[in-house]
């Protein structure tokens, strides 16, 4: 499997390395590099991969965003199926080249998503992948081993824990017009890739520096070009980087007016990780930007692993504050439920949306056996600003399993229970009431 099809769904199930560095889940069920070998070429092969997910969602409410939600229970299913073909070397030892190419198809069926990002006829096949890129993991300079790597084309890049940066995946369906439907999909988001890329990465046991160049193609997101700088340095038990991200464009004509200012935009952030013995960790970011404000949002995480228990459960304690005008860029989830989609119907439909907001999160996950894990997921929300803008406070709790029978499929029932402090009609979001409102979904998988 692609590295790309990895992360996009074993949300969960992997220790993905972004920029260098380490985005581990806690609770990581195993996955087998999945590809269909079609050719070798050399020391490398062409492989294909292919990716089908599908969901079934109900929620008991909608919620007034677009004013195209009604006061009743919405039912809608989701879906993408995405074929690539693959370049990969055996070995990047003494060098080597690495590209994709995919497409994908993306629909959403039904009523349309409770938040009305999509209304239920959307469907769309356009390319996905296709980047081309060269490792070489024995560079010597110094005294030191190094590993290159360059590469351009349309490809997701993540940054960090996904907090500022994990990919290009707010996908619209229709409601705004032909300019903003990526095919629908709004909560799946099986659109990722960037439009046009260019990256440079060098690192080592300790060190990994990368420059990038990243441009959008999606109306929702403004078409933002931005550059990027990251240093990492990893020591004992954790990791301390600082991200430099710096807009350089946008299309004022799908811009709101937080995203005009991305051009000239300047964010800075320091994120930290550090384990605290065998069992406690602790995890923190502090992000500013510059523009006509001066916004910021931080978070701190300690956590502590049970690993002598039976299910090895393991709970984890955040607390996460946004400003009022602060542009939440690109973020999404990379290591599984609540990452920074935080709450699957606050995060999704309900809002607040990573601005203007502080959040108490709970969280509690164990891992009954290798192929299944469990959690629980507690958020408190408080809009910080509601004079010009919707309250959108309220609470949510999120069960969810995760389950992998075969290396090959994945199975995800989660229900939930949204409880705003206010109606739509006292200036909130959730139309027909503020009481508390039931949210279910099943995400299914297969990949090859």
């Amino acid at each position: 499997m692609s590295r790309k099809l990895k992360r996009r769904v074993f949300l969960r199930f992997s220790s993905v390395m972004v920029s260098g560095g380490m985005a581990a889940a806690t609770f990581g069920l195993p996955i087998s590099a999945m590809a269909l070998e079609v050719e070798q070429v050399g020391d490398s092969t062409i492989n294909l991969n292919v990716a089908a997910v599908a969901a079934s969602l109900y929620s008991e409410s909608g919620y007034d965003l677009f004013g195209n939600r009604r006061d009743e229970g919405h039912r809608w299913q989701e879906g993408f199926a995405e074929l690539g073909l693959e370049l990969a070397p055996r070995t990047f030892d003494d060098g080597g080249l690495y590209g994709q190419l995919s497409v994908m198809g993306t629909f959403t069926r039904g009523d349309g998503d409770a938040g009305g990002f999509a209304t239920g006829g959307e469907e769309d096949v356009d390319i996905e992948d296709a980047y081309l890129g060269y490792r070489h993991d024995r560079v010597r300079l110094g005294n030191a081993s190094w590993s290159l790597d360059a590469s351009a084309g349309r490809q997701v890049i993540t940054f960090g824990n996904g907090f500022l940066v994990a990919s290009d995946g707010l996908s619209f369906g229709d409601t705004l017009g032909d300019d903003f439907d990526r095919g629908g999909a709004y909560y799946l988001a099986g659109r990722e890739a960037f439009d046009k890329t260019a990256s440079i990465k060098a690192s080592n046991d300790t060190w990994t520096h990368q420059l990038a160049w990243i441009a959008s193609d999606n109306a929702a997101q403004a078409e933002t070009e931005f550059g990027a700088l990251a240093v990492q340095r990893r020591h004992t038990g954790g990791l301390v980087e600082l991200l430099y991200l710096r807009g350089l464009d946008v299309e004022e004509r799908f811009a709101t007016s937080t995203q005009l200012e991305r051009d000239g935009m300047d964010t800075f952030s320091l994120r930290v990780e550090q384990s605290l013995g065998d069992a406690l960790s602790l995890r923190g970011e502090y992000a500013h930007q510059d523009k006509t404000t001066q916004e910021n949002a931080w978070y701190l995480e300690p956590s502590y692993a049970f690993k002598e228990v039976p299910w090895q459960p393991e709970v984890a304690l955040r607390f996460t504050r946004f400003s009022e005008e602060w542009d939440p860029l690109f973020y999404g989830n990379t290591a599984g439920y609540g990452t920074w989609f935080q709450g699957e119907v606050a995060g999704s439909y309900a809002g607040p949306f990573n601005t203007n907001a502080d959040v108490w999160h709970l969280a509690l996950r164990a891992q009954p056996s290798e192929q299944l894990s469990l959690g629980a997921l507690y958020f408190d929300f408080d809009s910080r600003d509601t004079t010009h803008r919707p309250d959108m406070g309220g609470r949510e709790l999120n069960l969810y399993a995760e389950w992998m029978p075969t290396e090959w499929l994945y199975v995800s029932p989660l229900v939930g229970w949204y409880d705003p402090d206010r109606s739509a009609a006292e200036g909130g979001t959730q139309l027909g009431g503020d009481g508390t409102s039931l949210h279910a979904q099943f995400i299914l998988g297969v990949f090859f």
